[in-house]
């Protein structure tokens, strides 16, 4: 959520209400931010104030229409502002979403970039995979973001409850993905507390 917000009562949806929700739309997504980690885990492990999913920026106008009857907002810098028209600008991150009607905040829509058939890393885009590979499905067939990625976007400046869910998830993670986040901390933070825990 965002700092300084006077706006911010929120009524999030669960995880299966937004993959009921978003049922029918052609372009991927995934459940993002401490819900994704609970359905890597397989249980819920905290109490979560909110609910992301993360979209390609290309994507964005194909979502907008899926989620025709909502209001979607940019949220920057401490404020909201109505998304309704063109493009979403390069510097924007982020989108809070509501149903049109409700005064309470339901989802948040994560922005992520893809160039040329491959995820960049926003705060470092030689840090990447293969666009396709960002995401795992559960059994119940609910996209979420794989946690090495939702762990390295959590990893700067770092919360209470993000250095929760990085204690909680690290016994889960395999060899690859202990690799993975390790690497991607050495290029952009190489003195992180969390990499002698990923040793």
């Amino acid at each position: 959520m965002l700092e300084g917000m006077t706006d911010e009562r929120w009524e999030p949806l669960s995880p299966e209400q937004v993959k009921d929700r978003l049922a029918g739309l052609a372009v991927p997504w995934w459940i993002a931010g401490g819900w994704a980690l609970d359905l890597f885990i397989g249980r819920q492990t905290r109490a979560h104030d909110d609910i992301e999913i993360a979209a390609y920026r290309d994507d964005l106008d194909t979502l907008r229409a899926h989620l025709a009857g909502w209001d979607l907002f940019v949220a920057e810098r401490g404020s909201l502002t109505p998304w309704r028209e063109g493009p979403l600008h390069d510097g924007a991150h982020a989108l809070w979403a509501r149903e049109r009607g409700r005064d309470v905040w339901q989802l948040e829509v994560l922005v992520e970039e893809r160039r040329d058939g491959r995820w960049a890393y926003r705060r470092d885009p030689k840090i990447g995979l293969r666009a396709r590979d960002v995401g795992r499905v559960t059994p119940e067939g609910i996209p979420y973001l794989r946690p090495e990625i939702q762990l390295l976007y959590k990893s700067k400046d770092p919360r209470p409850s993000d250095e929760s869910d990085f204690i909680t998830v690290l016994p889960h993670l395999d060899p690859a993905q202990r690799g993975f986040l390790a690497a991607a901390l050495w290029t952009t933070s190489p003195g992180h507390r969390w990499l002698e825990r990923l040793k």
